[in-house]
């Protein structure tokens, strides 16, 4: 694994930093092919957004320099950027001034099977429930407790990915992925302004959707809702698009929609 901590090659941490003490900081996870980001526009701006929100002083400018030098040395795979408040004494106070630490990690592209893309995967109905947190909403920031307990729910290997809800049932997004469905030709996705991540995929599918003409809602989703869709797609910035073809009882095709935004997609991820 590549490993560097504030632009320099390291492998060790303080033990006095904020993200191991209390998850205080953010992540992006950052497909790279050929020495490039893919959608490295996108995922600076969900950091930004983050950064502003956990009013955490990072100089961006100098961060994309050093995100691009690290990217022409990994070369191809998958490169995992932590930005934490820096260390700190004991105690949830914020040190006044902070020092934020850089952490990026390079490791290889994940080996998906084929089959999950051709012929769509199993959707696991998690028990754990999403918090409902205006002011974290939509951020990848480093507290992924629910994520690790709903991806524990299940160990068969045949099970892809997890469907995870809200306290109050609501529909949200998958463990590791957010969540499409498709009914009467409408693209649909879940509102993300008490919890869930606004992925960068999601962004990227919705703005695909929209320059072909489809009609594209963001709103509240019912799980009887999701039960009586037309097409269920999961998306990431490392895979693509995965069709939904079964959940419990329920099973769907790989619908046209699914795959004319999975065929726009893919040409994405391979330029």
């Amino acid at each position: 694994m590549l490993s560097w901590v504030d632009g320099r090659p390291a492998t060790e941490l303080p033990l006095g930093d904020r993200g191991l003490a209390y998850g205080d900081g953010l992540f992006e996870t950052i497909a790279v092919r050929r020495g490039r980001a893919v959608l490295l526009p996108r995922h600076l701006a969900r950091l930004a957004e983050g950064l502003r929100r956990l009013a955490i002083d990072l100089d961006l400018s100098a961060l994309e320099a050093e995100l691009r030098a690290f990217f022409a040395e990994l070369g191809e795979g998958v490169a995992k950027l932590l930005v934490t408040r820096g260390d700190g004494l004991r105690g949830y106070a914020p040190p006044r001034p902070a020092r934020p630490r850089r952490i990026l990690l390079g490791s290889p592209l994940p080996s998906y099977p084929a089959a999950n893309a051709e012929q769509g995967v199993r959707l696991f109905s998690c028990r754990t429930r999403l918090a409902e947190q205006p002011l974290l909403a939509g951020l990848k920031h480093l507290n992924r407790l629910e994520q690790v307990l709903a991806r524990g729910e299940w160990q068969d290997a045949g099970i892809a990915e997890g469907l995870m809800r809200d306290t109050s049932g609501r529909v949200i997004e998958g463990v590791f992925s957010n969540l499409f469905l498709v009914r009467d030709g409408v693209l649909l996705t879940a509102e993300l302004s008490r919890c869930g991540v606004a992925g960068v995929m999601r962004a990227e599918v919705l703005e695909q959707a929209a320059r072909l003409g489809i009609p594209c809602e963001i709103r509240d989703i019912g799980f009887d809702e999701l039960l009586a869709a037309d097409e269920l797609f999961l998306c990431n910035s490392l895979y693509g698009i995965w069709p939904v073809r079964e959940l419990a009882a329920s099973v769907w095709p790989a619908g046209p929609l699914t795959r004319k935004l999975q065929a726009l997609i893919r040409s994405l991820l391979d330029s």
